[in-house]
């Protein structure tokens, strides 16, 4: 055989196998260029062999590194300054790494990164201490939150002049357990089923809503608990003036319903309960009732304060009943929903995001002023861009947009935060240019961009690409059933793991479907919906994993199941006591029955073992029992003589040292911030 082409095979250069046949016991020469096909078997096993040294060698050295840096104190560890966001490559640099070592320490912890992706600090101090180090977050490089902005916005409301005041439309915010209807009430609210005429079944929105009620306007935020409004409601402003609480009377008062009577209550908002699902066969108003009683919200027909409207989403019964009541409650408050409509407009970001055809997109909610076209824009201070173009709801272009208008904007240079204030400067001179070597801007950019979560589950949020991501294709049978599930995974808000919905829609689960998912990896979820045709079939042909569910919070559990498998796992290494062999007494099923002496610390039943040779690490294994004389024993002390029973593939000869130590992989818990399973 060629020596070149016993190279390629080895996938080695020629000249490194050259160098290497005498170590290995093979006396060719430098000069030779071909060998029989004898002898390069013979060094093919021994290359084999010792690549396989190597390995078990390298695999030895970096399991005794990361118990030695774990038990590192503090002191002891190298500091590094870091900044708030980072290529992989300059992290590395940081830290004086190879790149491919801090890669490695990075799938180690389920993060599939490549070289000039950003982590943030968070994640880099956690990687820096596993390396042996201790992060230090670089001076200037935290998030500061926009607390001046919201300052500003509420000494803008505050200070307006009472002659200047007008009323302006209510903004409305639904809350509610996951699957009580809020979606489903929002949508019999505009009188249009948006979700059924847009392409693909999927909502199309700028997350607020206006619609017209006896002449007058009243503004909805869509998303349950949207961010901008706990976001605001954390920095102590409000964007929202009235609650609807949605509580479905099949199911009654359950731990997010809870949940939300502490926001509204801790937000000071005047709220109308909207007693959901009425015409199902479960239905128990009264029950209900009860049980929100037992919370303090006593019903107004039982003498208490709360006005509760009994409706059905669904059957769109009632629907102007609540909205008669939710203009009762303006009524009672319409001395503090107000706004001056003239001078310069101030508001809140409510979603913002980047259009690869329009560039940066935000959606901004007028709480002061007028915002108008050809107006500057200023955030934190910075110029952020001019108002090119604005669209409503709907996608219709405004050439204005009033206190109590959600105006999605176009002509930002930069995407700003959610829950950011957006203000139209009175001298332009004075806010900061923004420049692309502003460091503490971009660092401000980049980690909103890592940290964004985007409320639609149809594209990964950019700087979420080191997530492990679980991938599903979703087929509901209703729409009510596909909104619940989604507004189920738009839970999941995780640092290390996440869900992408890559496609969704109504009707029994097709060809395409499974297609799809065989080249986004993805699990495909029936919910009530069967697979039609062959899908069934192609799913076992191309290995797709198909599930069918009936119950929603089975289904939601099994995607955490999922998540929790791609969780990243911290490895723990405990070494034992080391085995010297004295004595092989004979082969077993998968190993030796050998004799020996224990040194150093005591070693257990079940311990994991490296066998060392002469100095160099030649195999692996597991104790599978200690005895001593004719007794069992579950561990073995410094100094005994004893027989264990070794499981592995290399022989222990006399003279041999086992190494026992435990391996563990603790897998981090998954706890998901507003969920409660049933």
């Amino acid at each position: 055989m060629n020596i070149t082409e016993l190279a390629r095979r080895l996938r080695v250069r020629p000249e490194e196998l050259h160098t290497k046949l005498p170590e290995l016991g093979f006396a060719v020469g430098k000069k030779a260029l071909k060998i029989d096909n004898r002898q390069a078997q013979a060094i093919t096993e021994a290359w084999n062999e010792m690549r396989r040294k190597e390995r078990l060698a390298e695999k030895v050295r970096d399991q005794k590194a990361i118990a030695a840096r774990r038990d590192l104190p503090d002191t002891q560890r190298k500091p590094v300054t870091l900044p708030a966001v980072m290529t992989v490559r300059d992290f590395a640099s940081a830290l004086d790494q190879p790149v491919p070592r801090v890669m490695q320490e990075l799938m180690r912890n389920g993060i599939l990164a490549a070289i000039n992706e950003r982590i943030d600090f968070d994640t880099a101090s956690i990687l820096a201490e596993d390396l042996g180090f201790k992060a230090i977050r670089e001076d200037g490089a935290t998030v500061v939150e926009d607390t001046e902005g919201t300052e500003k916005l509420r000494d803008r409301i505050e200070t307006e002049h009472k002659d200047d005041l007008q009323r302006r439309p209510p903004v409305i915010v639904v809350m509610g357990h996951v699957d009580h209807g809020k979606t489903r009430l929002l949508d019999a609210i505009r009188k249009t089923n948006v979700m059924d005429t847009e392409a693909g079944g999927i909502t199309q929105h700028i997350g607020a809503y206006q619609v017209e009620r006896n002449g007058k306007m009243l503004t909805f935020i869509d998303t349950p608990g949207h961010e901008a409004f706990t976001v605001m409601r954390s920095r102590g402003a409000k964007v929202a003036d009235i609650a609807i609480l949605v509580v479905a009377v099949d199911d009654g008062v359950q731990p997010q319903t809870k949940e939300a009577i502490n926001i509204i209550k801790s937000a000071g908002l005047p709220f109308v309960v909207a007693l959901n699902k009425i015409d199902r066969a479960e239905a128990n108003i009264e029950k209900v009732k009860t049980q929100l009683s037992e919370l303090e919200l006593v019903p107004e027909d039982w003498g208490g304060k709360t006005i509760m409207v009994p409706l059905s989403a669904k059957a769109g019964t009632n629907i102007e009943q609540l909205l008669d009541m939710l203009l009762l409650v303006e009524e009672m408050e319409r001395e503090r929903i107000v706004a001056n409509p003239e001078g310069r407009a101030i508001g809140t970001v409510i979603e913002s995001n980047v259009n690869p055809g329009s560039g940066p997109i935000a959606t901004v909610l007028v709480q002061s002023g007028t915002l108008r076209i050809g107006d500057d824009l200023g955030v934190r201070g910075t110029q952020f861009g001019r108002v090119r173009a604005m669209q409503n709801w709907k996608g219709e272009s405004l050439k204005e947009a009033p206190p109590s208008t959600p105006a999605k904007i176009i002509g930002w240079k930069l995407a700003p935060a959610v829950g950011d204030v957006m203000e139209v400067p009175t001298d332009m001179k004075a806010l900061k240019k923004m420049k692309s070597t502003d460091s503490s801007l971009k660092a401000t950019e980049e980690v909103a961009s890592i940290r964004h979560v985007v409320k639609s589950t149809d594209e990964a949020p950019e700087g979420e690409e080191g997530k492990q991501v679980v991938n599903l294709i979703i087929r509901a049978d209703v729409l009510g059933s596909l909104e619940a599930i989604l507004g189920m995974l738009d839970k999941i808000k995780h640092d290390q793991v996440g869900v992408k919905v890559v496609q969704k829609g109504l009707g029994n689960i097709t060809d395409a479907d499974i297609n799809t998912a065989a080249g986004s990896q993805a699990i495909v979820i029936g919910f009530n919906v069967r697979p039609s045709g062959g899908a069934e079939e192609l799913a076992r042909d191309k290995e797709v994993d198909l599930r069918e569910y009936k119950i929603i919070y089975k289904l939601f559990e099994d995607v955490i199941e999922e998540l929790k498998k791609r969780l990243p796992a911290d490895t723990v290494i405990e070494e034992q006591g080391r085995f010297d062999v004295l004595k092989n007494f004979k082969k077993i099923d998968g190993g030796w029955i050998v004799g020996g002496r224990v040194k150093g610390e005591k070693i257990r039943k079940g311990a994991k073992l490296r066998l060392s040779r002469n100095g160099e690490y030649i195999g692996e294994g597991a104790i599978v029992s200690l005895q001593l004389g004719r007794s069992e024993m579950k561990e073995a002390q410094a100094g005994q003589e004893i027989g264990m029973s070794y499981k592995g593939k290399v022989k222990p000869e006399e003279g041999d040292q086992l190494e026992a130590y435990t391996e563990d992989r603790i897998t981090k818990e998954l706890k998901i911030e507003g969920v409660n399973l049933r």
